[in-house]
């Protein structure tokens, strides 16, 4: 993973120790303090979101404990893409540019534009250069994308 990308998961781990799971373990007790735990939706409703918060908290730390952290910026791949690029492309039909950069699985959010190492995106754009073209079939149809630059920035 990336270093930004690992710092983010830092941060969401630490928020979630620090906030999340004192805000739920004080919900669960006012839900226990209303009586009758059988028939309390609050109770039960706080307590699967402890199970989902705990659950969250276990994958953070098993994700830091084993992830190599790659320091984008100290990468020296020139215009080949490799884990870590920011790719700019565009839309040879549309000619929509675009630009994502290529992240680990876990810290993949296409809404800010970072996408995982594995996903069919992705291994069609590892190992081209900038100025190279490219199709991809996506699941509405083939697209066509030339890579305009090949940037490696933290």
């Amino acid at each position: 993973m990336t270093r930004k990308g690992a710092e983010r998961l830092r941060t969401e781990l630490e928020r979630l120790k620090s906030v999340e799971r004192p805000r739920i373990i004080a919900a669960i007790a006012e839900a226990r303090a209303h009586g009758d735990l059988k028939e309390n939706a609050e109770y039960h409703a706080a307590r699967e979101m402890q199970g989902f918060t705990e659950g969250r908290i276990n994958e953070l730390e098993a994700a830091l404990s084993h992830a190599d952290v790659i320091d984008v910026d100290k990468l020296n791949a020139g215009t080949r893409i490799v884990f870590g690029a920011t790719v700019d492309l565009a839309d040879e039909d549309s000619g929509d540019e675009v630009s994502y950069q290529i992240v680990g699985d876990l810290e993949a959010d296409i809404k800010q534009r970072l996408i995982s190492v594995s996903s069919p995106f992705a291994r069609a754009l590892i190992g081209k250069s900038a100025g190279d073209s490219f199709e991809f079939k996506a699941p509405n149809g083939s697209r066509s994308y030339e890579i305009l630059a090949v940037r490696y920035e933290g």
